[in-house]
């Protein structure tokens, strides 16, 4: 078997094109010694591609770019593929530069070459072979134009024999540079110089200094409208019509002749907790498109560059911001995108700040109290929500640069990719690989603690027994008088907020659970909207789930997991209590 070791620059097509080769023989894992991550798969039984991290250069000392060397050194790859993009070839091609080094034959595949003729680029492949010694494939990886071809060069091999042993020893960076003006300055011919392509005119108004703060706030406004006013919460609505009103009724008359125990534990454990909880598939789903939407266009990146001047007050780069946008998905992939920072102030800063931009595990909390307590005003409710994380994230940087992460700041660099139509399959495919967390929990661990729960609030110590006199209500009864203050010191939200330690969407599991059947009315007996606004803060604010927990002691030890516990927990406390005072002056 020979392996091939996958490489390039960021936002060049390298996940697609390796995804395009693999298909669905894909392994991922972690590199020894470090947490990036490596995946590996394989195109035949006869040829393994090692996807390595995306790095701009092999000169600096980031873990990606420490991976990708010793992968290289190692001799471990018998060809390198090396994906640049077309349409930027001066940058691309220093990487290409440094891979020369390690005399291995190379694929130099040149994507996006449909984005480099719209910049009116012609690009003399042959001629670029034959300079840098590579076999060279043009492909347009987004509209699969190229990939049958590269593929039958992989297949044939005869790369192996193209190979010239060019010297590419350049002392100085500006050496290589001049090297790389003088070899495309022979094999790129503009075709219109003063032509401005489609990225040049969408970012002179995207980047204007006046229009793209209120922009990027209006494509985000417009993505919670989607969510929760025209497409997610409709057809929640219509699920949850599914769930109380026939799947509910169905289950009853099925379960009619067996123990009243069992048909507890089915209808009001599993049903009501999982039941509750997955009826936001919808809502989750259309958040979570709205994102890859952003990411697949193009604009993720031009929102890391608009928020850089912000970010800097926080002692961050804009850079930093792109870990925080990951965790509106989930906070432990937005942690763990620290890593791409170049420092460690960077990189931990960030990861405790990660935790505050509201993860989609709340969402489900959000949409049922939004509903419930403030009908017609979801959408401006749940985005204050999510401002108000931003805005604490914001102060916290601040306060956090100024004591405990007093460091010099880092450069920020950032690619700005061509913006692009993001094609459907892609889309659907990014949407699914966000959301299917969120369903594989519903099945697994929120399944579960709906069974701890429902067995907890329907068992003493001496038996079975009504919910008030319970282990659970005996639990939730000592650690209620915490939330006395804030407007909602039942037992039972107590529980729920315990339990939601396991995952933020077991809240609302542990709610369906204790409250049975009739979960609106039930909250509008314990909850007013005051109280309801502040118990949502806390749920945005508190104690992240146990994966966040252990993500973090992983990726930066035992006392900084314990740092961020204890933080979070005070400061939704606190901040809970200011909501609560000021929404009882405004209701």
């Amino acid at each position: 078997m020979k392996t091939a070791a996958l490489i390039g620059n960021p936002n060049v097509g390298k996940t697609s094109l390796f995804n395009s080769l693999t298909g669905s023989n894909q392994y991922v894992g972690n590199w020894a010694g470090v947490t990036v991550e490596k995946k590996e798969g394989f195109m035949d039984e006869d040829l393994k591609i090692v996807d390595l991290p995306g790095i701009y250069a092999m000169d600096t000392f980031s873990s990606e770019e420490k991976v990708a060397k010793e992968f290289l050194a190692s001799g471990e790859a018998d060809f390198i593929i090396n994906i640049v993009d077309a349409s930027n070839l001066e940058r691309n091609l220093y990487l290409t530069t440094q891979i020369k080094e390690y005399k291995t034959p190379i694929i130099l595949v040149l994507n996006m070459m449909d984005v480099a003729a719209a910049k009116g680029l012609e690009i003399d492949a042959d001629l670029l072979s034959e300079k840098l010694g590579v076999t060279v494939v043009p492909i347009s990886a987004s509209k699969g134009k190229g990939l049958e071809e590269l593929r039958k060069v992989i297949e044939r091999g005869n790369f192996l024999s193209s190979i010239i042993e060019n010297d590419f020893h350049f002392q100085t960076e500006r050496e290589t540079y001049q090297f790389i003006d003088r070899l495309l300055s022979s094999v790129v011919r503009k075709k219109d110089a003063s032509r401005q392509t489609r990225t040049e005119k969408i970012d002179r108004v995207v980047l204007n200094k006046f229009l793209a703060y209120p922009l990027f706030f209006l494509l985000l406004w417009v993505i919670f409208e989607l969510t929760f006013s025209w497409v997610g919460e409709p057809l929640a609505g219509f699920l949850s019509h599914l769930v109380d009103d026939v799947l509910v009724p169905y289950l009853g008359i099925l379960l009619g002749g067996s123990s009243p125990w069992f048909s507890s534990l089915i209808i009001d454990g599993i049903v009501g907790g999982v039941g509750s909880v997955i009826v936001f598939v919808p809502v989750v789903m259309t958040l979570f498109l709205g994102i890859s939407f952003l990411e697949d266009s193009g604009y993720m990146a031009r929102a890391a560059f608009i928020m850089d001047k912000a970010m800097r007050k926080m002692g961050l780069s804009g850079k930093a911001f792109i870990p925080l946008i990951v965790g509106f998905g989930c906070s432990v992939p937005g942690i763990m995108t620290a890593r791409t920072l170049e420092s460690e102030k960077d990189r931990k800063l960030t990861a405790l700040l990660v935790p505050l931009m509201s993860c989609n595990a709340r969402l489900p909390v959000y949409a049922l109290f939004a509903s419930v307590f403030f009908p017609g005003r979801e959408t401006a409710v749940v985005f204050s929500l999510y401002l108000l994380g931003i805005f604490l994230a914001f102060l916290l940087g601040m306060l956090f640069k100024r004591t405990i992460f007093r460091k010099d700041e880092e450069p920020f660099i950032i690619e700005l990719p061509e913006y692009k139509a993001p094609e459907l399959k892609n889309l659907m495919s990014h949407t699914w690989e966000k959301g299917k967390d969120f369903l594989k929990k519903a099945g697994t661990l929120i399944f579960s603690v709906s069974v701890v729960v429902w067995f907890l609030s329907n068992f003493s110590l001496s038996g079975m027994t009504d919910i008030n006199h319970s282990i659970l209500a005996g639990i939730g009864s000592f650690v209620s008088p915490v939330f006395i203050p804030l407007g909602f010191a039942s037992w039972q939200n107590a529980v729920s907020l315990i339990t939601g330690l396991m995952a933020k969407e077991v809240v609302l599991g542990t709610m369906g659970v204790i409250y049975g059947g009739g979960l609106t009315a039930s909250l509008q007996n314990h909850f007013t909207p005051a109280s309801a606004y502040a118990f949502l803060v806390f749920v945005l604010l508190y104690t992240p789930c146990v994966s966040v927990i252990a993500t973090m002691k992983k990726e930066f030890g035992t006392r900084m997991a314990a740092f961020s516990i204890t933080y979070q927990l005070a400061l939704a406390w606190v901040v809970s209590f200011i909501a609560y005072r000021i929404a009882l002056l405004v209701m």
